[in-house]
């Protein structure tokens, strides 16, 4: 009997080295050496796995040897050759292994149940350098520290992030935000306060009907770009940031309260393209705490519209002039309000003495000297007189060259013939440049002279009219003087 059994078993094995295998079906496909069904319950075949290392650390693998990498999250198969390679079987991009999905449908407190054990069950401490999207609308319970990950939505009309109360982002590091729409019901989207070496990246996003826009301090970069404001109650306030940038942000009209201000000290300031509609008392840009910048700022090419009853700008309280809003820090060519440039600067003085009389100037034939009389000031911007006669100060950030003019109306002391040179002077030189002459011999009449050179002024340089006796014995009575540059 036992020889039998072992018969048995002996015929039985060679029919399954030479015949087809199928588990749970008596149905094998013709093609299959091994056909496999998951029966009455689905389930899948599971490949060897294996991280990158341990794959490629298999010794002489199999022409056609199939493996899962668990690194890389895809399968391989190995094609000899010289030398052999491992293939990769799908067409996909290498996927990330460090991404995360939040649907609306998710329980955050399962889904993001790390981020809120890192966050110490106050809030949701991101993963650095990973990329959460956000797929519809999710309600956040508490605030997110964005830790430098990245967080994006597909769409911002469908993707959303709402939190009833408190803020949403809050901390003191970066990072990315994009394509999403963000509203803090009562509360604010942004109270972040970080360090130089944090920088936030906020693009392609709605903000509305928000209590607060929030604030965010101490940052190296802030990049705000092609971002939508409606809504909300009151604006944002950057604070002492290296290098501030905003690019094309649309803040709507049913804004209300201050939409942007600047306070404290920044390296350089940019501010692009775009619109504020301001309405009623909002204020569109607030610059009253006098904001310090260090290197350059720009307000370029900002539509300000809106019946606004107090002004777009909250302007300077020092350091500006009447009807401006800004200091020489700044450059801004924006529709709605007053252009403020270095390239607009301009000043003029000017002395009128009744006719008959004048301002005695004593000359000499030997050095040039500055023409006297009291003058009055007019016209300034990013320019003074300095509280000095006959004198224009440039005030402004850059150097630039300026047209200067001058024109003085003088009759000599004595009826002999003199010849007078004219010039104007940069910082007490005379230009030879500007170098004008005049002829007189009666102390009766009443002369004219134009005087005029393009001139590079840096900072606080300054200019005047000057003048001397080529040959002649007269001084000078001088009737009227106007010096003008821009």
């Amino acid at each position: 009997m036992r020889q039998y059994k072992l018969l048995f078993l002996a015929l039985l094995c060679s029919t399954f080295s030479f015949a087809q295998i199928g588990i749970n079906t008596t149905t094998i496909d013709a093609s299959a050496a091994l056909d496999i069904q998951y029966g009455t319950v689905p389930k899948g075949l599971l490949t060897p796995r294996m991280t990158t290392v341990q794959r490629t650390a298999i010794t002489a693998p199999a022409d056609g040897l199939i493996v899962y990498d668990t690194d890389l999250k895809s399968f391989y198969h190995y094609k000899t050759g010289s030398p052999g390679v491992w293939v990769r079987m799908n067409s996909e991009a290498t996927g990330r292994t460090n991404f995360k999905r939040i649907k609306s449908t998710d329980v955050l407190a399962t889904v993001l149940a790390a981020e809120l054990v890192a966050g110490g069950n106050n809030k949701y401490l991101l993963n650095t350098n990973t990329l959460y999207e956000i797929n519809g609308t999710v309600n956040f319970d508490k605030p997110i520290d964005l830790n430098n990950a990245y967080l994006q939505g597909i769409d911002s009309g469908d993707d959303k992030i709402m939190k009833a109360t408190g803020n949403i982002f809050e901390g003191a590091t970066g990072g990315t935000i994009k394509g999403l729409t963000i509203t803090a019901t009562a509360g604010n989207v942004f109270n972040l306060s970080g360090n130089a070496a944090q920088n936030l990246i906020f693009r392609d996003c709605i903000v509305a009907n928000s209590a607060s826009v929030g604030t965010i301090n101490g940052f190296g970069l802030v990049f705000l770009s092609i971002v939508q404001f409606a809504g909300n109650t009151t604006g944002i306030t950057y604070s002492t940031i290296s290098q501030l940038l905003l690019s094309n942000l649309g803040w709507f009209g049913n804004n209300t309260g201050t939409f942007e201000k600047l306070v404290g000290t920044f390296g350089l300031v940019e501010k692009q393209g775009g619109f504020s509609a301001v309405n009623g008392t909002a204020v569109g840009f607030d610059v009253s705490s006098n904001p310090t910048i260090t290197g350059d700022a720009v307000l370029e090419s900002v539509v300000f519209t809106g019946a606004n009853t107090t002004g777009y700008i909250k302007s300077y309280t020092i350091d500006t002039y009447i009807g401006y809003n800004f200091n020489n820090k700044w450059n801004i060519r924006s529709a709605g309000i007053p252009v403020e440039t270095d390239a607009v600067a301009v000043g003029g003085v000017n002395l009128d003495s009744p006719y008959g009389t004048g301002v005695q100037t004593t000359l000499t034939t030997s050095t040039a000297v500055k023409i006297a009389g009291a003058t009055v000031s007019n016209d300034f911007f990013r320019a003074s007189s300095g509280g000095v006669d006959n004198r224009l100060k440039y005030l402004g950030n850059k150097k630039r060259f300026f047209t200067v003019n001058a024109a003085t109306s003088f009759r000599g002391t004595a009826a002999t013939n003199t010849i007078y040179v004219f010039y104007i002077a940069l910082n007490g030189s005379p230009v030879q440049r500007s170098k004008t002459y005049i002829f007189t011999n009666n102390a009766l009449d009443v002369v004219a002279v134009p005087i005029q050179s393009i001139l590079e002024l840096s900072p606080n340089d300054y200019v005047e009219v000057f003048a001397q006796r080529y040959s002649g014995t007269s001084d000078m009575l001088t009737v009227s003087l106007s010096l003008f540059m821009r």
